[in-house]
């Protein structure tokens, strides 16, 4: 801005604003607890990690439960804390619900989700959807009419069911390989329906533990530069030591930075924040350095922006001043958002 001090940064890499379109808490708030101490806490530990917009990710929940978090988180949409919310649940499969309470899911039902819809104003911005459901493809036309993005994810559907929901709208694939029903050579599932249809954004979570590098390395290849969205799928551990930790109404164990439901090997979202996975992303790539530093930029930023319509990910005259600073190292140090550094 006009009468802004320069800052003298030295030889660096900078790059725009990491966007983060699927992320449950960090820095011990969690987004479902839908509490201004919470969402705050969450906000500004992925901030200071290069985060400058970050669509909130409720998971499944009770119908009043629902509504209540949904109110909240929208009035912190409104007054600019988030960009938006993203409903990870309850419309998600029982056989593939991975850390989501199995007795909060349900089908989706009309009048259930013009409750939400109207609760949340216009700020949701996109629902995940198991489109084998009962009523799952009206809904994924409902939502996708309301003006989110319908994505599929949590889900046991074969091919052509997966293939019924990118017809019916829906747009994007949430955590892409992660509790979905696996590819088999006889029956390809979801995973070939949505890599292979060009309107779909491809979720990939590169934290080193919910995909191996070389799935990552492919996926890419197979999707092309434009359709991944890398994601933390971060919950309340993220930024925090190993300990005991909440996701929802479930209870989560943190052991050596991986999250697990509580007394089983279920992953329960990640610790990770997204200068991490961009991170990975470059070192992972298989590129030369700037190529990869490219790809990454387009995956981390320009692509989640663009998948949530949202007016962040790039550098543009006129275009919010959000950048990250990174060293030789790829590592975080300093975050400018709106125009102003981040303490």
């Amino acid at each position: 801005p006009t009468g802004t001090p320069a800052h003298a940064l030295g030889a660096v890499t900078v790059v725009p604003g990491f966007v983060d379109m699927h992320t449950h808490g960090g820095g011990s708030g969690a987004f479902p607890e839908a509490t201004a101490e919470s969402s705050l806490a969450s906000r500004d530990l992925h901030r200071r990690h290069g985060t400058t917009s970050m669509i909130a990710s409720l998971v499944a929940a009770h119908p009043a439960d629902l509504l209540r978090q949904v109110g909240v988180l929208t009035e912190q949409v409104q007054d600019g804390l988030l960009a938006g919310i993203h409903l990870e649940g309850p419309w998600l499969s029982a056989q593939r619900c991975g850390a989501h309470e199995p007795s909060a899911l349900r089908d989706p039902e009309p009048s259930e989700i013009a409750r939400v819809f109207a609760a949340g104003k216009g700020t949701i911005r996109m629902v995940t959807i198991a489109p084998e459901l009962h009523g799952a493809l009206p809904a994924i036309r409902r939502i996708s009419d309301a003006g989110a993005v319908a994505a599929i994810g949590h889900t046991n559907a074969s091919y052509e069911e997966a293939r019924a929901g990118i017809e019916a709208g829906a747009r994007a694939a949430t955590h892409l390989f992660n509790a979905m029903r696996p590819l088999h050579h006889r029956e390809p599932g979801p995973i070939t329906a949505l890599i292979e249809d060009p309107r779909v954004t491809i979720e990939l979570i590169n934290d080193g533990v919910h995909l191996h590098p070389a799935l990552y390395r492919n996926a890419t290849k197979w999707v092309g530069p434009d359709r991944v969205a890398l994601i933390t799928d971060a919950m309340a551990a993220a930024g925090m030591s190993d300990g005991a930790y909440t996701l929802g109404a479930l209870d989560v164990d943190v052991t050596d930075g991986v999250a697990r439901v509580a007394g089983t090997s279920t992953i329960a979202g990640s610790t990770a924040t997204m200068d991490l996975v961009f991170r990975n992303a470059v070192l992972g790539s298989g590129l030369e350095r700037e190529p990869a530093l490219q790809l990454a930029v387009k995956q981390a930023s320009l692509n989640p922006a663009r998948a949530m319509g949202l007016n962040a990910g790039d550098l543009v005259v006129g275009g919010p001043a959000d950048l990250v600073v990174l060293d030789d190292d790829l590592r975080v140090t300093g975050v400018l958002h709106q125009g102003t550094w981040v303490e």
